[in-house]
């Protein structure tokens, strides 16, 4: 089996401040109004609770966003890790109807769509992505998927009902999610 990155979410620890996503947003340079990590506040009444969720791509191992692309613009690395060729890139946002977590997001100005690339470039000189070596309570976490899942068995049906998330079997995201209590 090849090698296949992911996230490690721990929502206990996120209070909101948006340090990663901010830190995403310099290290890529991407312009306003583009961030490719997205802090969202969530409320929930069984239990009554509220708190913050830090979400970005999350590598799919069906990436609708490849799918649906006219233009093939996206690809899978060996490690995993969806890229776009955003030069080929032709603004129709397909990607973005299609992706159930919304990570790619559209540029007005530029007229294309882009997302978190997981930070390939970064990863190959052997650094961390930028929002997980930026977060300040150790949130996020990245590595192997299977080495994350060892750490936290994610209860999908649980967590999508609590938090509204889109069902996972639609695309199989490589993320692992600790929720904020049972």
């Amino acid at each position: 089996m090849s090698k296949q990155y992911g996230f490690l979410i721990d929502i206990k620890r996120c209070y909101g401040c948006k340090t990663c996503s901010m830190a995403c947003k310099s290290e890529n340079m991407t312009p306003p109004g583009v961030l490719w990590r997205r802090v969202r506040e969530y409320n929930t009444d069984n239990p009554n609770t509220g708190g913050f969720i830090s979400m970005s791509c999350n590598h799919c191992d069906d990436p609708q966003c490849m799918k649906v692309c006219p233009a093939s613009t996206y690809s899978k690395r060996p490690d995993g890790i969806v890229v776009q060729d955003h030069d080929k890139c032709i603004g129709c946002r397909m990607c973005i109807m299609a992706c159930p977590y919304n990570a790619p997001v559209f540029d007005p100005q530029e007229g294309k769509t882009s997302k978190c690339n997981l930070c390939a470039e970064r990863l190959d000189e052997g650094l961390l992505p930028r929002c997980v070596e930026s977060c300040p309570a150790g949130v996020l976490l990245f590595g192997e998927i299977d080495e994350l899942r060892k750490r936290h068995t994610t209860d999908w049906a649980s967590l999508e009902a609590r938090y509204h998330l889109p069902d996972h079997r639609i695309s199989g995201p490589n993320v692992v999610i600790i929720p904020a209590d049972r």
